[in-house]
C-alpha cells in the first residue's frame, strides 16, 4: 500500500542551492571519471606502450581502490568529519588527474588511476552524507537525492560520449585534465559553504574489520573481472572468489563482537539496508552490462562506428536525467518501496523488449533510442529510491555508515556488471556456435545476455514487493534503537 504523502517539498534557499551545486558537480566528476577513459583506451595504449591485455587495468584498478575502500572512509567521515574528508578526497582527484593527464610511463598513468579510485572511495560517502544531513529527511532530501541521481547517470552517459570527442579533439590526457579547473573550483568554494555536524563523537576504528572487509572486496572484484579472461572454472578465479567468500564471513564474525564495528550487524540486517542495497546492486550492474551488449550489437552486429554509438546512447542520458527531475515526487506519493519496485520492472522490461533487435539497423537504432529513453528513467528511479531506502530513519551519526553502503554497493556493481554479463553472453555463443565471432553468433549471444540480465531485475523487483516492508514516515524502524546504542 502507498504510505503517508509528503505535503509539496519547500523551496530551495540560495544557500542550500549553493550546497547542491558543489555536492553534485562533485558526484558528477566521479561519474564521469568512470566511463570518460573507457573510449580513450587504445590511445593511451598507443602513445604509453601498454599491451592490448593490460589495457582494462586503467579501468580495474580504479574500481579496485574505490569499491574497497569506500565503506571504510565513509566510516571516517563519520568519525572525524566529512567535510574534512570531502576537501580531501577532491585534493586527493584534483592531483591524481593532473597526474594522469601529463603521465608518459604506464606505472605512472596506472598510479593516477588508484589516486582517483582512492579519491572516489574518500569523497563520494562524505558528498552524500553532507547532502542527506544538510536537508531534512522527507520531500527535501527526496528532491536533493532525486538530482543526485540524475546527475550520476547522466555523468556515466555522457562520459563515454565526452571521452570520445575530447580524445578525438584534444587527445587523451584531456581526459584527465578535464577533472583539474573544476577540482580547483569546488575546493575554493567548498570550504565557505559546506558545514559539518557541530559535535561528533570520536571513536576507535575497527581495523580488522577494515582489513578484512577490503580484502573481501578487493577479492570479489579481482575474481569477477578474471572470468573474461580465465572463464568461471579457471582455478585462479574459483580462489579469488572462494577468498572473498571468506573475509566476507570473517568481517560479519568481527563486526558481531566488536565494541566499535565498521558497520555495525543490526544495520545491515534492516531489510531496508539489505533489500535496499540489493536494488542498487542489481540496478547499476544491470545497466553497465546491458550498455556494454548493447555497444557490441552496434559495432560488432550492424557495424556502427564508436561516434555513432554514443550517439544512440545519447537519449538514454536525457531519460535518466528526466527520472531523476520526477523521482522525489514520485516517492513523495508512493513511498521508496513502490518507487523501486516500479523502477526496476520499467528497467527490466524495457531490456526484455531488446530480445525484438535484429539485422536491421534502423529499426534497431529506433528500438535502441526508444527502450533505453524508458529504461534510463527507471533505472534513476532505482538510484533515487533505494538511496532514500537506506538513509531514511538513521540519526545523522550513522549517514556516514548508511551511505558508504550505498557508494560501495554502486561502485562494485559497475565493477562486476560488465565481466558477468559479457561471460554469460560469451558462454552461449561459443556453446552454441563454431564460429562465436560471426554476426548472428554475437547477436544470439547478446539475446541471451539481455534475457538474463532481463530475469535478474525483474526477479530483484518482485523480491523486494514481497520482503521489503513499506516504512511509516512517521515513526522510526525498531532496529533504529540498537543502531543508535552502537
Amino acid at each position: 500500500m502507498p504510505t503517508k504523502m509528503h505535503p509539496p517539498a519547500p523551496a530551495l534557499t540560495g544557500r542550500q542551492r549553493l550546497i547542491l551545486t558543489l555536492l553534485l558537480g562533485a558526484q558528477f566528476m566521479f561519474a564521469l571519471d568512470f566511463s570518460i577513459v573507457t573510449v580513450a583506451l587504445p590511445a593511451m595504449g598507443r602513445d604509453l606502450g601498454i599491451a592490448d591485455g593490460d589495457l582494462q587495468w586503467i579501468i580495474t584498478l580504479f574500481a579496485l581502490a574505490a569499491a574497497g575502500l569506500v565503506l571504510l572512509m565513509g566510516r571516517i567521515g563519520d568519525y572525524y568529519g566529512r567535510k574534512k574528508m570531502f576537501l580531501t578526497g577532491m585534493a586527493i582527484l584534483t592531483i591524481a588527474s593532473a597526474v594522469g593527464g601529463l603521465a608518459t610511463d604506464p606505472s605512472v598513468l596506472f598510479a593516477a588511476r588508484i589516486g582517483q579510485g582512492l579519491a572516489t572511495a574518500i569523497t563520494m560517502p562524505a558528498a552524500l552524507s553532507l547532502l542527506t544531513t544538510s536537508f531534512e529527511e522527507g520531500p527535501l532530501r527526496n528532491k536533493a537525492l532525486g538530482l543526485n541521481g540524475a546527475l550520476l547517470s547522466l555523468g556515466f552517459a555522457v562520459g563515454a560520449v565526452l571521452g570520445g570527442v575530447l580524445t578525438d579533439l584534444f587527445g587523451w590526457r584531456f581526459t584527465f585534465f578535464i577533472n583539474v579547473p573544476v577540482g580547483i573550483i569546488i575546493l575554493a568554494l567548498a570550504p565557505f559553504v559546506l558545514h559539518d555536524l557541530p559535535a561528533r563523537i570520536k571513536q576507535k576504528l575497527d581495523v580488522p574489520g577494515a582489513i578484512t572487509l577490503t580484502l573481501g572486496l578487493l577479492t570479489l572484484v579481482l575474481g569477477v573481472t578474471s572470468v573474461e579472461r580465465e572463464g568461471w572454472t579457471s582455478p585462479w578465479t574459483l580462489g579469488l572468489l572462494a577468498a572473498g567468500a571468506v573475509a566476507f564471513i570473517l568481517f560479519w564474525n568481527i563486526e558481531a563482537r566488536s565494541s566499535h564495528p565498521l558497520a555495525a550487524v543490526t544495520i545491515l540486517k534492516r531489510p531496508s539496508v539489505l533489500l535496499g542495497n540489493l536494488g542498487g546492486l542489481v540496478t547499476f550492474s544491470m545497466e553497465s552490462g546491458k550498455v556494454f551488449l548493447l555497444t557490441l550489437y552496434l559495432q560488432r552486429v550492424l557495424e556502427s562506428s564508436a561516434f555513432a554509438t554514443g550517439l544512440a546512447f545519447g537519449v538514454l542520458g536525457a531519460g535518466a536525467f528526466t527520472g531523476g527531475l520526477v523521482a522525489a515526487n514520485i516517492i513523495n506519493r508512493i513511498g521508496a518501496k513502490a518507487t523501486l519496485v516500479l523502477g526496476l520492472t520499467l528497467q527490466g522490461a524495457s531490456t526484455l523488449s531488446f530480445l525484438l533487435l535484429g539485422m536491421d539497423a534502423g529499426i534497431g537504432f529506433t528500438h535502441i533510442l526508444a527502450a533505453t529513453a524508458i529504461g534510463g528513467f527507471g533505472h534513476v528511479l532505482c538510484i533515487v529510491a533505494y538511496t532514500v531506502a537506506v538513509t531514511s530513519g538513521l540519526p545523522d551519526t550513522e549517514q556516514g555508515l548508511a551511505t558508504g553502503l550505498a557508494g560501495q554497493t554502486q561502485q562494485v556493481a559497475f565493477t562486476i556488471g560488465t565481466p558477468i554479463v559479457s561471460a554469460i553472453a560469451l558462454a552461449f555463443t561459443t556453446g552454441n556456435y563454431a564460429d562465436p565471432a560471426t554476426a548472428e553468433a554475437i547477436l544470439r549471444g547478446v539475446h541471451f545476455g539481455l534475457l538474463v540480465n532481463a530475469l535478474i531485475i525483474l526477479a530483484t523487483a518482485a523480491l523486494i514487493l514481497l520482503f521489503l516492508p513499506a516504512r511509516k514516515e512517521a515513526a522510526a524502524e525498531p532496529e533504529l534503537a540498537a543502531a543508535e546504542a552502537v
